[in-house]
């Protein structure tokens, strides 16, 4: 699998990855957190894994920035509470002056601490890790945990530079039937390009949307708050037995998929798969009870999850298309979509939510619930 990466900082354009992935040595890990008892036990339990070398450690955000410039880390562990300069001020300075893999670890239970995390991952920051809570054993699963983390994403290319892209026309998409739910399935690089896409709809879009976007568990409900930051369509958790309503974005609860069942209505299982919430059951769902009027997206995220739902949406004549290669974080889902013939066409980032515009161009505004196909 190809991995790349792009800009997702509100701009239009996409970025070029100068810095290739870690191999052949361990990946240099800059530990940044303000709590010397949490900082110190994860410099600890991370020492002992071979694949990891820990070049140093900062208190606050400046000192990570200093040190990020000083060191050049493959991947950085980043508070996103701390003193001088807090995790998102650091990111977006690391990213401008000394382009690094970010990992932000945070607070669930607090709010504020929440949304800074999802501007840092907009500002540049790969993935969110919870913070540990519990005795020593819990300490050691969490950060076997954050080391998974870390080796996956030395895989992934360093964002170096900006390049600007002119704004495209509005896609002409071949798709015969009007579109009544769209579904769209992510992961790494997920939100900010979520967010992206989220933030062009207008209120009164004509169709409801599906996100199956990973994310680790307790993250759900601060998704769901950042993303009704960013945009004007209501942003909720999805219940069971809802019907899908236009002009709502339905994301599932902690550890569940979220797929259509019976008569269109909304059904959020337990996951119990390797990917949650899970791309392919979510497009599948789609495929099945709305087939040729339902669109289906793959973006940005690592592994090959949405392929063959988007694969079964395409064999029921549904619209399909996947996130292009340049505005990608990491090709990886895409590419697959791509790969196997799912994808209809790759299209750029900016060109999602004119597709989702043009694919129900012929439905008038409606707050009624969308009806699966008889």
């Amino acid at each position: 699998m190809r991995l790349r990466t792009a800009a997702l900082r509100g701009q239009h354009g996409d970025l070029a990855a100068e810095g290739g992935s870690v191999s052949g040595r361990p990946i240099r890990v800059l530990v940044a957190d303000d709590s010397t008892t949490l900082r110190t036990a994860l410099v600890a339990l991370l020492s002992e894994d071979p694949s990891l070398a820990i070049v140093g450690q900062a208190a606050d955000g400046v000192e990570a920035v200093e040190k990020a410039r000083a060191l050049r880390p493959d991947v950085i562990t980043m508070d996103v509470n701390m003193p001088r300069l807090d995790g998102l001020g650091a990111t977006a300075a690391i990213m401008a002056e000394a382009p690094s893999r970010v990992l932000v670890i945070t607070s669930v239970r607090q709010h504020r601490q929440l949304e800074l995390s999802f501007k840092a991952m907009a500002a540049g920051a790969l993935e969110l890790i919870a913070k540990p809570e519990g005795g020593p054993e819990k300490m050691r699963r969490w950060a076997h945990r954050v080391a998974e983390s870390v080796r996956l994403m030395a895989e992934v290319p360093v964002v170096r530079r900006h390049r600007s892209r002119p704004t495209p026309a509005r896609p002409q998409l071949a798709h015969g039937a009007q579109v009544d739910v769209v579904g769209m399935a992510a992961s790494t690089g997920g939100p900010p390009a979520l967010a992206h896409v989220l933030g062009a709809l207008p209120r009164d879009l004509p169709v409801p949307l599906l996100l199956a976007q990973h994310i680790a568990t307790g993250f759900s409900a601060g998704l769901v708050r950042w993303f009704t930051s960013v945009c004007s369509l209501r942003v909720v958790i999805a219940r069971d037995g809802d019907l899908p309503v236009p002009g709502t974005v339905y994301l599932p609860p902690d550890g569940c998929d979220v797929e259509l069942g019976r008569e269109g209505r909304i059904h959020a299982p337990r996951s119990s798969g390797l990917h949650c919430p899970s791309g392919n059951k979510l497009l599948a769902s789609l495929a099945r009870v709305y087939g040729s009027r339902a669109a289906g997206f793959v973006l940005t995220g690592m592994g090959d999850d949405g392929a063959q739902g988007l694969l079964e949406l395409k064999k029921a004549g549904g619209a399909t298309y996947a996130q292009d290669e340049q505005t990608s974080v990491v090709f990886g889902m895409p590419q697959a979509a791509h790969a196997c013939g799912a994808a209809r066409a790759l299209l750029p980032l900016e060109s999602i939510a004119p597709a989702i515009l043009e694919l129900c161009r012929a439905k008038p505004g409606s707050t009624a619930a969308a009806r699966p196909r008889g």
